[in-house]
């Protein structure tokens, strides 16, 4: 029998949604970001957010993500 784990309850499900908003705490971002489960996602990848005006996407998957401060 196997146990809920609770650290595991509280993760995103990756490449579920196309528009994700981050904060400069996210950063640097990566793709699938750290809050994301990865066992089902593509190789992580590092997203230059700051430097492309606030707005970046993943090559990947395309999710698209935005700075708000």
């Amino acid at each position: 029998m196997s146990r809920p784990n609770p650290a595991a309850e509280n993760r995103i499900l990756p490449n579920a949604e196309r528009r994700y908003r981050v904060t400069r705490a996210d950063l640097p971002l990566s793709c699938p970001t750290p809050a994301m489960m990865l066992w089902n996602s593509h190789p992580k990848v590092y997203l230059p957010i700051d430097q492309q005006g606030g707005h970046a996407q993943c090559s990947y998957c395309g999710a698209e993500y935005e700075l708000i401060d």
